[in-house]
């Protein structure tokens, strides 16, 4: 007897359907799982085996064929535990079989027959209202983050026993009903700009590239302050919109980072270590999964220590950082994941980490410098907006009391130029002046004469390229938002000029 259940399956940060059809037939008994299943599809057989029997159900002593559909893609994880129970269940009457239509089954089972949370739950959701299924059944801690998606009943169950119950009519069983402000975790964060002591220009471009949504580069010795600073960024970015919520938590969804919260509602800050590899930070694997650059999206992307990062995986970096994505393609699949991240990165002066801590006669070189320097493509740098130096900072900072500006402050203004920018760049698919394309600074980016003068200067005397150029006219367009002004001036140009101090290095 054939039974047929509909479950689902992750292809990048995306579902597609998977049915799962339980064949039951006479000859010798066995268990055979076909369709390119991994070794967790494959040890299923053990988990259901033990689940139906701790459950009090029978497990039929049959030869059983289970097969995945479509057969010629790669099943991985062991969300198909439930659905080849219920064809095992279905072959017992337990329940009406024509129910089994009505829903999607996604969930991993304990050995005790408990539904255990599995990945890519929000994705699975989507494609089951999309399918027009009448609902998802799915573990209770994966409830609210399948509750995001409307018009659909998620019933969130502790056991198969429940299982069974919805799907024999038991009255009582009911979707799961949560409002908007459960589903959505109040962001907060533990750390703010108060906090930090002196550092008053690099405060200032971090808080220009905040509101333009730009890159950064921070340069300078131990304890100046840059990590303290990065790790601070987030808490000035504008809050999440609710599709933004929904993008983010989708690539955790599909990584399993949830950690059993409905949704990630602040500003993701991933901080990788230097010896990460490429498919690590791009994303990579059989099945390719989200790295690095897509946890980070619609958040920061801190890279510390830059120089120390192996030279491709900073080349690797080019495609994220300027087009929003990244796609990784195998031999069977190609596979975009979203990459839309603020790069904040931090490096010592020299290779002598402690350089630039003593006397300044002991200070780096520009010899030195330049070799340091050397080890970062110039291609990358050149998607870098801003470049400071961060310089140690000075004991009266450190023991003064003056608090200087909070976080929520600097946040208002960050807001009312994103505000700015949203209104101008309507209709397009920006949302920020770092993504403006050349038509966009052709039309949003004019500058006046003594403006032209200062950028001629950069480009003639400082070896501006023409990415560089674009770049600084983006930043003084932000730094004219801030200050409410329509038409840049030539103070934007000339603050932005000095954002960029490596171009004299390349």
């Amino acid at each position: 007897m054939l039974f047929k259940i509909a479950s689902a399956s992750l292809l990048g940060i995306d579902a597609y359907l998977v049915e799962v059809e339980v064949d039951i037939s006479f000859g010798i008994p066995g268990f055979v799982t076909v369709g390119l299943p991994d070794a967790a599809v494959r040890e299923s057989k053990e988990r259901v085996r033990a689940a139906l029997k701790n459950c009090g159900y029978d497990f039929p002593s049959r030869k059983i064929l289970i097969n995945l559909a479509p057969a010629d893609r790669r099943k991985e994880g062991s969300a198909f535990d439930l659905p080849i129970a219920l064809g095992l269940l279905a072959h017992l009457d337990l329940f009406r079989l024509e129910r089994l239509n009505d829903y999607l089954f996604l969930s991993e089972l304990a050995l005790d027959g408990r539904l255990k949370p599995a990945r890519g739950i929000l994705a699975s959701t989507v494609l089951a209202k999309e399918e027009g299924f009448k609902g998802i059944v799915v573990s209770k801690k994966n409830e609210k983050e399948a509750a995001l998606v409307q018009d659909i009943d998620v019933f969130g169950m502790e056991n198969l026993v429940q299982v069974v119950q919805l799907l024999s009519g038991t009255e009582g069983i009911s979707p799961c009903q949560y409002s908007f402000k459960e589903l959505l975790p109040r962001a907060g964060y533990d750390v703010d700009f108060q906090e930090i002591r002196g550092q008053q220009h690099a405060k200032r471009a971090v808080e220009v590239a905040a509101a333009g949504g730009h890159n950064v580069l921070l340069i300078g010795p131990p304890g100046a302050g840059k990590t303290m600073i990065s790790r601070r960024l987030p808490t000035i970015l504008p809050p999440m919109t609710f599709n933004e919520i929904i993008e983010v938590t989708r690539v955790y969804s599909a990584s399993g980072l949830l950690n059993d919260k409905a949704a990630v509602a602040e500003r993701p800050f991933r901080a990788p270590h230097h010896t990460i590899s490429d498919a690590g930070l791009i994303g990579g694997g059989l099945v390719p999964r989200p790295g690095e650059v897509s946890l980070a999206h619609h958040g920061v992307l801190f890279l510390d220590e830059l120089p120390e990062f192996k030279r491709k995986v900073l080349e690797d970096l080019r495609q994220p950082v300027e087009e929003g994505r990244v796609t990784v393609s195998r031999s069977s699949m190609s596979v975009t994941f979203p990459s839309s991240f603020m790069l904040v990165s931090a490096m010592n002066p020299c290779e002598d980490a402690f350089r630039g801590l003593s006397p300044s006669d002991f200070d780096c070189t520009e010899t030195q410098k330049s070799r340091y320097y050397s080890k970062i493509s110039g291609p990358l740098l050149d998607r870098i907006d801003i470049q400071i130096e961060v310089p140690r900072v000075e004991f009266k900072d450190i023991v003064s009391r003056d608090q200087g500006e909070s976080s929520a402050e600097i946040r208002k203004r960050v807001a009312r130029a994103r505000k700015r920018q949203l209104q101008r760049l309507r209709g397009r698919k920006i949302y920020c002046n770092s993504q403006m394309g050349p038509k966009e600074v052709k039309s949003f980016c004019q500058v006046g004469e003594e403006a032209k003068e200062l950028l001629e200067m950069a480009v003639n005397r400082l070896g501006f390229s023409a990415r560089a150029y674009t770049r600084a006219l983006k930043v003084a367009r932000t730094i004219a938002d801030l200050s409410g002004e329509e038409r840049i001036n030539p103070v934007h140009v000339s603050e932005a000029i000095q954002y960029r101090m490596l171009d004299r290095y390349f």
